[in-house]
């Protein structure tokens, strides 16, 4: 009957079912719940539930109270369990003994730093931090009274005011130490840095010259630039006309208002010019040291074709000439030839104190030097000393075959005699001639692709070094994106297949914040190749307009600063004759008389140039 009820019974909802599932207590689900087959130990945990003397299993929830930081699925453990794993870890290190490599340095009588004590051990301060085991063993702590080994942390550290962007080069211009120094020399010598926080600034009413091509100026200054942009028609050519005439412009020490002042915005338009060949304006054909990646994807249409490599190659060594015969008429003062392995530049007599027409070429190689050898040009490493039969072989004296032969010869009777003298001379095996050569000539090797390998070629020589260049096969690349083109020829005035250029120029002005507010902060930015006597012409320009106070970063093609070093020279020049022999060079008298000086910044650069009052101060 009662299942009869039960059918006739209307159908329960689920919030009924799931109250009646509730009424049954936990306890009686869990129970059921395990009794199953498929539970694991259910039934083990319901007996233990219903054993005398066994208190009930408490309902969920109880344990998150009674428990202080208790995770069910123990994601994060108590704070107690913590606490006592951080208190034994402590306590182990305290407890730790003497290392054995320790005990044993103390038995030799090394001094040693003290033991981490147990006190220490798991502070965690600067007095617990851990001894570093690279360190040598006499490392011990500097006593009050010694000097310090080398400058404050806060100098050291200290970086300069304004940063130097041709770092990408530093990688193969920096110094190294050679190899066959003693360990005990490096602990001994100090490490010489020439960065800008290192070398002092110097103060003077001149710049020193500096034959180094730069590739970016950039001038700050309080008082706007805005004279230098929008020439006029008329202002650009005049400027041009005023370039190739030479004629000479003198500006007064200050220029009240320099945007009305047509002559200083011309000598600025003049300031920017120079002369370049091979001339294709969809490639950039300076720097030539490093441009692949610049030049990647340009159209070469010479690369493939002989015939147009023939044409090429045949104007540039007319134009080579013509710059050199105008160079020992000293009708052009100077002008470099940049290749994409090196650049070489070429002085006129005169300049840079010398007498006669000296070239620079650096960085350069062993092969390229015994080629020149092998040619019959004589030239010197000046910024290598040897001694004896080394120092005639480096210098490149021009000896013939026979007669190096025979110097190697009496190198090598003298290195084995000792051995005769002690009658051992058949018992021991000579190396051979090749190897004796190789190690000779190692330290030429080493010093290749640096600023030590400068060669420095003087008066007649430099006509050998002309022809060399001319058929020097070597002198053009073979592959890549600069195969087939010629090397490019940058010249302060005119000569034969050349082409006029710019120098860009731009100004811009920014708000700079400052105590009372924002400032208004103007600069000027120049890019190319500049010259030595465009970057002189410019500093004169702004030295008016900006009322003698302004500054300039100056960023260094790197492999052409070493062209600063000094020569030993043979005579002392009459500044009035070689003004008078230059006088038509086609430069303002000003900067050759700067160009005429000798160079003092070795084989450093400026960096960093700023004038307060008309009075320079430079770092390098």
């Amino acid at each position: 009957m009662a299942w009869m009820i039960r059918a006739n019974a209307p159908p329960r909802t689920r919030r009924e079912r799931l109250g009646d599932g509730a009424a049954r207590g936990p306890h009686r689900a869990r129970a059921m719940s395990g009794s199953g087959a498929g539970s694991r130990g259910g039934g083990a945990r319901m007996r233990g539930n219903l054993l005398p003397g066994c208190p009930p299993r408490p309902p969920p929830g109880v344990m998150d109270l009674s428990v202080p930081g208790y995770s069910p699925s123990f994601k994060r453990p108590p704070e107690t369990l913590r606490l006592r794993r951080k208190r034994g870890r402590s306590l182990g290190a305290a407890e730790r003994p003497e290392p054995a490599t320790r005990r044993a340095a103390r038995a030799a009588g090394l001094p040693l730093r003290p033991f981490p004590a147990a006190g220490r051990g798991g502070g965690g301060g600067p007095a617990g931090a851990r001894r570093n085991p690279f360190a040598r063993l006499d490392n011990r702590q500097r006593a009050a009274s010694e000097p310090p080994e080398g400058p404050p942390r806060g100098q050291q550290e200290a970086p300069g005011r304004f940063l130097d962007s041709n770092q990408e080069n530093d990688l193969l211009w920096e110094e190294k130490v050679p190899e066959r120094t003693a360990i005990t020399e490096l602990h001994q010598t100090p490490h010489v840095s020439f960065s800008e926080s290192d070398i002092p600034p110097s103060e003077s009413t001149e710049l020193p010259v500096d034959w180094s091509i730069k590739t970016r100026l950039l001038f700050t200054s309080s008082q706007p630039f805005t004279w230098a942009d929008h020439l006029k028609a008329q202002e650009e050519a005049q400027g041009i006309i005023q370039h190739c005439r030479a004629t000479e412009v003198t500006l007064p020490q200050s220029i009240q208002d320099p945007k009305l002042s047509t002559e200083l915005r011309c000598a600025f338009q003049r300031s920017l010019i120079y002369w370049l060949h091979p001339a294709l304006s969809w490639l950039p054909l300076f720097p030539r040291i490093g441009a692949d990646r610049k030049m990647a994807g340009k159209t070469t249409p010479w690369s493939n074709d002989e015939t147009l490599q023939h044409v090429l190659m045949s104007d540039w060594s007319v134009s080579f000439t013509s710059l050199y015969n105008l160079l020992k008429t000293k009708l052009c003062p100077y002008f470099y030839v940049c290749t994409y392995q090196f650049t070489i530049l070429f002085r006129a007599a005169g300049l840079a104190g010398d007498d006669v027409i000296t070239a620079l070429i650096s960085p350069t190689t062993r092969g390229i030097r015994e080629a020149m050898k092998n040619e019959g040009i004589e030239f010197s490493l000046p910024l290598i000393k040897e001694n004896g039969p080394e120092k005639r072989k480096a210098s490149g004296t021009g000896l013939r075959h026979g007669e190096e032969q025979a110097i190697s010869d009496e190198d090598e009777e003298e290195s084995f005699s000792w051995l005769e003298e002690m009658g051992v001379q058949d018992k021991i095996k000579k190396p051979d001639v090749l190897s004796i050569k190789l190690r000779k000539e190692i330290h030429e090797v080493q010093m290749d692709h640096r600023p030590e390998s400068v060669v420095l070629v003087k008066g007649m020589n430099t006509f050998t070094l002309l022809n060399f260049l001319i058929n020097c096969k070597s002198l053009i690349a073979t592959s890549g994106p600069q195969a087939g083109l010629p090397p490019t020829l940058l010249s302060p005035v005119a000569f034969r297949g050349a082409t006029m250029q710019m120098l860009k120029a731009r100004s811009v002005n920014v708000k700079t914040q400052a105590l009372s507010g924002y400032r208004n902060q103007f600069s000027l930015e120049i890019t190319g190749p500049i010259m030595p006597h465009s970057l002189h012409s410019v500093m004169m320009l702004l030295q008016s307009s900006q009322n003698g106070s302004f500054s300039a970063g100056l960023y260094t093609h790197e492999p052409t600063a070493v062209f600063n070093i000094c020569p030993p020279k043979d005579n002392v020049l009459d500044k009035e004759a070689v003004h008078e022999e230059l006088a038509n060079c086609g430069l303002h008298p000003k900067t050759l008389d700067h160009l005429c000086r000798t160079p003092v910044l070795g084989k450093l650069s400026l960096r960093h140039v700023e004038m307060s009052d008309y009075i320079y101060n430079w770092r390098s």
